[in-house]
């Protein structure tokens, strides 16, 4: 068995767009008319540079290889150009291919991917969210309003799920890390405290932040929040900067998560080795596809870390973070996004039942693509997946942060 054609698919997400302005499918085949799924988290280009990549890869380093032998795959692409080093482009490139490569193979041997990766370690896995607006809430106010927080966490846990995220320290800017404004401590403290108020131990309070604040500000944050007891501080500052990562780690009881931009072992590795953080959080659709991931996780374990696989794209992605977490002794928990569009891509073939997502069953990553929806959506922005602030943030103001990549929203 051979691969032999990709075809790449930039589809937008519709109304109310959660998990990004465009999601990056690849569909790969084989010589035998196997069909395999995968989706690219990579957004430093646009769409039709990153198809370029996308193409570039396959064809120099996996057209007409064995699906099956991603190891040697990966080292080909983690190789080029006299490398050998992360590329967030070039591997988020190969990670939607290589996932592809696993739908291939569990396809080919009637079985899910998880058991191909060392078997169900456990049934199910606990799901989370962000505290998305309900049909009632008005935008923009609803990313300040801790009351409105409240409706869209008690909906949440209406609904079985144990453990919800926020982020309402104000915007991530293209500016190194910054200071906090008093009224963005003011907004984080008054979220954690209305929460914690109204949900009680019923849920985690999960406190997300972007890579935004410099190492002093983001102390001030977390002894601000850390009366509110949050399962986790996330990238309290810029993801590059492990040293003071692990500075801020050390100065709070709230545990540090980081890795939604990090990509390869090498860099999961470096954050382990500093002790800048104990929950780990790959988007596998970024940091090289679900063999890469599963060694990231076992670094994990040997530091008796924890890993709760990033969602901030479309549903392969989260299929194939369901088989890893699945497959792992020290899984805490998947990032989940329920909309309309998710749920319609896949044909509702992985839900969330009781805040858990079971294994799924069937063969291959477990999903049904409906490729004609995703072709009758494509992107027609010219904005990036997510993007930047320019601006820098307010002191004499609140900082409202409008939430991911809204439709509407292009640039």
């Amino acid at each position: 068995m051979k691969l032999t054609d990709m075809e790449v698919i930039v589809t937008a997400p519709p109304a109310p767009g959660w998990g990004g302005r465009y999601w990056i499918l690849v569909k790969v085949t084989t010589d035998t008319g196997i069909v395999g799924w995968g989706e690219c988290y990579a957004s430093a280009v646009g769409p039709e540079a990153m198809t370029a990549v996308i193409r570039d890869v396959f064809g120099r380093h996996m057209a007409g290889e064995n699906p099956e032998n991603v190891e040697l795959m990966f080292r080909r692409v983690f190789s080029s150009g006299f490398t050998q080093r992360p590329d967030p482009t070039v591997i988020g490139a190969f990670a939607g291919l290589e996932i592809a490569c696993w739908d291939i193979i569990g396809k080919h041997r009637d079985r899910p991917v998880w058991a191909l990766i060392g078997g169900r370690m456990t049934p199910r896995v606990r799901a989370y969210s962000y505290l998305y607006p309900l049909a009632h809430h008005p935008l923009p106010e609803f990313w300040g309003d801790a009351e409105m927080a409240v409706e869209s966490a008690l909906d949440l846990i209406g609904r079985g799920y144990t453990a919800v995220k926020f982020d309402p320290a104000g915007p991530y800017t293209i500016r190194g890390g910054h200071q906090p404004s008093l009224y963005d401590i003011e907004i984080s403290v008054n979220f954690c405290r209305t929460l914690r108020a109204a949900i009680g131990p019923r849920a985690d309070l999960l406190f997300g932040t972007h890579g935004q604040f410099s190492t002093g500000g983001a102390k001030r944050i977390a002894a601000a929040v850390e009366p509110y007891d949050p399962l986790w501080f996330e990238e309290p500052v810029p993801p590059d900067n492990i040293e003071s990562m692990a500075e801020v780690a050390r100065a709070t009881s709230i545990p540090v998560a980081t890795g939604e931009r990090l990509t390869t072992k090498a860099e999961f590795a470096a954050v382990l080795r500093a002790g800048a953080a104990n929950i780990l959080q790959p988007a596998l659709g970024r940091s090289g596809g679900i063999w890469e991931t599963k060694k990231i996780a076992a670094l994990a374990e040997a530091h008796n870390a924890q890993v709760a696989p990033h969602l901030y794209a479309g549903p392969v992605e989260w299929a194939t973070n369901v088989h890893l977490a699945v497959s792992i002794p020290n899984i805490l928990m998947a990032e989940t996004i329920e909309t309309p569009y998710h749920d319609a891509l896949i044909r509702g073939s992985i839900r969330v039942e009781d805040g858990h997502i079971a294994a799924p069953e069937t063969p291959g990553l477990g999903i049904e693509v409906d490729e004609d929806l995703a072709r009758a959506n494509p992107w027609k922005g010219d904005g990036l997946h997510l993007q930047m602030q320019e601006a820098p943030i307010k002191h004499a103001g609140p900082n409202l942060f409008e939430g991911g990549a809204p439709v509407g929203k292009s640039k």
